[in-house]
């Protein structure tokens, strides 16, 4: 599938054309800069800098495949000409500051990152002369979460208790008000908002998430602790929301209707699974591996316990629905961090590259629009 065939899916609507992407060099971002590459896109890559150490970034070698760029989001200047250098026909926004309980210790770097960033992505696009279409990806946790047990609809109320969710909640509130007052349908810059959560795939470093807690500990040989192994998350592989905001892209340059539009994209309502079971999963895929319940001890800030999504609007309006099951994403994560760990010295891009195709494999056998 390799080349020809990558190229072919979305109806090739990104090959050729610039897109930017910011937060590039974030788990999410990595991936999505390796996908668009792979798509025949000119990626130009924008971030402050690498946010881990290791990372999926660094381990693809990516700077070699793509423009990569370091800049602050927080820069409005700086942006704002980088934008009108490079003249993007897609933008992918998702630079943030996105973890919760770093939230708490700096809320001023989270809301100056993630709203007013978003802002200043915004204040970019409006300086645009030409036809651009822009994704905005936030988060599942801008809903206000009163933890009921259906999933939250794209019109259900915004905002959250820690920093984190609320700057995202914020950011939303501020891509609407410029959707409505500077960017109408019939104007050449068109807008969409992609909402995802509870991620992992390969790639992932970051401080406090329990993939990457656990692939640190194992491969030191230690056990990992569990803060809250009860806590019920619909886990979603790192392809899934990908796939999504592309989606939404390709069919936001068709359809002026679905203009400032937010979207779900997660797994199936019942793709729920605590994180105990999670790990217990991911033990099935490795050697030697301990964990202990440390929830009596834990006093840290609050995190929720319950938080799901109801993606009936993406499969109406874009025929999109997660492909990979539980299990699948669960043997695919791990995969890939073994095959890191295994072989540190080797680029793994090939290795990403070769788990983007058995995805699209996967959802050209389900009959997805966007794979065929």
């Amino acid at each position: 599938m390799h080349g020809r065939a990558l190229n072919s899916i979305f109806r090739s609507c990104f090959a050729g054309k610039t897109a930017l992407v910011t937060g590039h060099t974030g788990f999410k971002g990595s991936w999505l800069s390796l996908w668009l590459a792979s798509l025949g896109a000119k990626v130009v890559g924008v971030s402050a800098d690498v946010p881990s150490d290791p990372s999926h970034f660094v381990a693809a070698r990516l700077a070699g495949r793509i423009d990569d760029r370091r800049l602050d989001i927080r820069d409005a200047a700086a942006l704002k000409i980088l934008v009108g250098q490079i003249q993007p026909d897609f933008v992918f926004h998702l630079a943030a500051q996105p973890l919760v309980r770093r939230s708490y210790a700096d809320p001023v770097e989270t809301w100056q990152t993630n709203t007013m960033g978003t802002i200043h992505v915004l204040e970019a696009l409006r300086g645009l002369d030409r036809p651009c279409t822009a994704v905005f990806v936030t988060s599942d946790k801008c809903y206000d979460n009163t933890e009921w047990v259906w999933g939250y609809r794209e019109t259900d109320k915004l905002g959250g208790p820690d920093p984190y969710s609320a700057s995202k909640g914020a950011a939303e509130i501020a891509i609407r008000s410029y959707v409505r007052s500077y960017f109408p349908k019939d104007g050449k810059i068109r807008v969409g908002v992609g909402r995802a959560g509870n991620v992992i795939g390969g790639g992932d470093w970051a401080e406090n998430r329990i993939v990457p807690d656990c692939v640190r500990a194992w491969a030191a040989g230690h056990s990992v602790p569990l803060r809250n192994p009860a806590a019920t998350r619909p886990w979603q592989h790192v392809l899934e929301p990908l796939s999504g905001y592309l989606d939404l892209a390709m069919a936001l340059n068709d359809d002026p209707e679905l203009h400032g539009e937010p979207f779900n994209f997660g797994p199936p309502a019942r793709q729920n699974y605590t994180v105990g079971e999670l790990v217990a999963e991911m033990a099935r895929h490795w050697d030697q591996v301990r964990w202990e319940d440390v929830s009596a001890q834990h006093g840290g800030p609050y995190e929720s316990g319950l938080l799901k999504l109801n993606c009936d609007k993406a499969l109406h309006h874009l025929r999109w629905h997660a492909v990979w099951d539980f299990e699948a994403t669960v043997r695919e994560t791990a995969l890939w961090y073994r095959r890191y760990y295994e072989q540190p010295d080797r680029s793994i891009a090939d290795f990403s590259l070769q788990q983007i195709e058995a995805y699209v494999r996967s959802a050209q056998e389900q009959g997805l629009a966007w794979a065929k």
